[in-house]
C-alpha cells in the first residue's frame, strides 16, 4: 500500500511563505509539514510514498530524493482530484491519501490503515475548537462530514456547522477494492461531466477531492468515518501558520 500525498498547489493564501517554496516545505516546530506526514506513515508502517508536485516540485525532489514522484503539470489550471489522480500507478494494491498542507499525528494514519473498510475517512469530531479565533478560514469553507453510525452520508461544504458530525481532515484510505472502485468512478465522471459542472465545482478538472466522494455517496458505495478528536491541524493561511507555531508540539526528532 502507497501513501500519496498531493502537495501540487503554491498555497498563494501563505504568501510571503510560499514565495519560492511549496507550502509543504514550511516549517512548523522545527520540522517541515512534509516531515510531519512521512513520519505519520512511516510510524504506521507504511513505507512507499509517493508525492504528487507542481509549483517548486525540483525543490522537493532535492529534499525527499527517496520519494517516489508524479509531476501534475497542469496544477495550476486543475485541482485536488485531477491532481490525485496523476498518481493512479500507485493506486493498484490500495493507499492512503493526504494533502500536503496539513499536520496530524501517525495514530490516525495508524487507526486508518486498521480499518477493515474498502473507504474509510478521518473525521475530526472536535473540528470546531480549532475555528475558534481563526478569521481567515471561516467554519464554511471546511470539508464538513455528516455521519450516521460510522457510515458516512454526506460530505461537502455547503453542510451547516450545527448539522455537521465532524471535518474531513483530507486523509482517506482505500483498500484495492476500494481504489478500483475510485478509479471507475473517476473516469466515469471524467467522461460524463465532460465540459459541465460537476458537483461544486464548474468541472472535473476543477473538482475537489470531496466532489468525487459525494459522486460515490450518491451512487451508495459505502465510505466509513475515522474519528479523531483533535490530533490535527490545517495550514491555509498566515493565520493557520502562527497559530501552529505556538500550538503544535514536536513529537519526533527530525
Amino acid at each position: 500500500m502507497y501513501g500519496i500525498i498531493i502537495g501540487a498547489g503554491r498555497g498563494r493564501r501563505l504568501m510571503p511563505l510560499t514565495e519560492e517554496l511549496p507550502k509543504c516545505l514550511a516549517d512548523i516546530g522545527g520540522r517541515r509539514i512534509l516531515d510531519w506526514a512521512l513520519h505519520a506513515f512511516a510510524d504506521a508502517g507504511v513505507e512507499r510514498v509517493a508525492f504528487i508536485g507542481g509549483y517548486q516540485i525540483e525543490t522537493v525532489k532535492a529534499r525527499y530524493p527517496h520519494l517516489t514522484f508524479y509531476h501534475n503539470t497542469a496544477w495550476e489550471r486543475n485541482n485536488i482530484l485531477a491532481s490525485l489522480f496523476y498518481a493512479e500507478p500507485a493506486m493498484d494494491d490500495g493507499f492512503i491519501c493526504s494533502y500536503a498542507d496539513i499536520l496530524y499525528r501517525p495514530s490516525i494514519i495508524q487507526r486508518l490503515s486498521q480499518s477493515e473498510a474498502d473507504i474509510a475517512l478521518a473525521v475530526d469530531t472536535a473540528w470546531r475548537d480549532r475555528y475558534a479565533g481563526r478569521s481567515q478560514h471561516p467554519e464554511n469553507d471546511a470539508e464538513k462530514v455528516i455521519v450516521e453510525g460510522d457510515r458516512v452520508i454526506e460530505i461537502g461544504r455547503h453542510i451547516s456547522s450545527e448539522t455537521a458530525h465532524g471535518e474531513y481532515i483530507g486523509v482517506a484510505k482505500f483498500s484495492r477494492d476500494g481504489a478500483r472502485v475510485l478509479r471507475a468512478h473517476y473516469h466515469r465522471v471524467a467522461t460524463q461531466y465532460d465540459g459541465q459542472s460537476f458537483w461544486s465545482s464548474s468541472s472535473v478538472r476543477t473538482a475537489y477531492l470531496i466532489d468525487l466522494f459525494q459522486e460515490l455517496l450518491d451512487q451508495a458505495v459505502p465510505m466509513r468515518a475515522v474519528p479523531t478528536a483533535g490530533d490535527y491541524m490545517e495550514i491555509d493561511t498566515t493565520e493557520d501558520y502562527e497559530i501552529a507555531q505556538r500550538t503544535w508540539k514536536p513529537t519526533f526528532e527530525r
